[in-house]
């Protein structure tokens, strides 16, 4: 399928990052993971994104960012293997907790967030959001591989000064903003307030979460076009 969707922007670019320096963000580099395509999208957003597994540089980056792709199980020993396990539990908790850098993962880099994961289920996650990955349910084509739509946990700006606001990583987004998810597995957390939206694949599938300065996506941000970019560069502005 081409990168464009009904309602979806279409393939061109997404504003550049805000001008001013460059904000460091430490693409985390285990050797599993669509690393370069994210590296790549967050340079085209306005960071200085480097691919690493140096502790020192880590430490120095103003973001994170965990990708990965394939298996569960696979994903978290080789971040294991690199010396990186930790590195991202702490650096997921502070920005879970508010008080640290922001913290953002992709695709498998969600799951792993989780507590585990029935695809691997000897395999611990990193048990920074309680809650479980699952199969996605019968009755649906595995891996759903497309572009779905999101519904985000609150939508549009509302006049009511009770309503709660929409999630940072929406910002300039349309309340149903296509993007292209590719995964077999899908998360459950325990608590619906860290459910930032979602897309309806035989059941509503948790698209991306956000508790603090975390943010996760299901989906692939940097295969999602100008949605996509939009929140990698919301991504970044977090960052300066």
């Amino acid at each position: 399928m081409a990168d464009t969707a009904p309602g979806d922007p279409g393939s061109g670019d997404a504003a550049a990052g805000d001008a001013g320096a460059r904000p460091l963000i430490a693409v985390l580099d285990y050797g599993i993971g669509n690393l370069r395509s994210v590296q790549k999208a967050l340079e085209h957003v306005g960071a200085d994104a480097r691919l690493t597994a140096d502790a020192g540089l880590i430490a120095d980056a103003a973001g994170v960012v965990l990708p990965g792709v394939g298996a569960f199980g696979r994903c978290v020993e080789a971040l294991g293997e690199a010396g990186l396990a930790d590195i991202a539990h702490v650096a997921a908790s502070d920005a879970a907790a508010g008080s640290g850098r922001p913290f953002l993962g992709v695709c498998v880099g969600l799951q792993m967030l989780f507590d585990g994961s029935d695809e691997s289920p000897d395999t611990p996650g990193l048990g920074v959001i309680g809650g479980r990955v699952q199969l996605l349910p019968e009755g649906v084509k595995r891996p759903q591989m497309q572009w779905n739509v999101l519904h985000w946990a609150h939508p549009s700006a509302s006049d009511d000064e009770t309503s709660l606001p929409r999630p940072a990583m929406a910002r300039g987004l349309p309340d149903e903003a296509w993007v292209y998810f590719v995964h077999s597995y899908w998360a459950q957390p325990h608590d619906p307030a860290d459910v930032a939206a979602t897309c309806h694949y035989g059941v509503d599938v948790t698209a991306a979460i956000q508790r603090g300065r975390l943010w996760a996506t299901q989906f692939h941000p940097e295969k999602s076009a100008a949605n996509g970019l939009r929140i990698l560069q919301n991504f970044v502005d977090t960052c300066r």
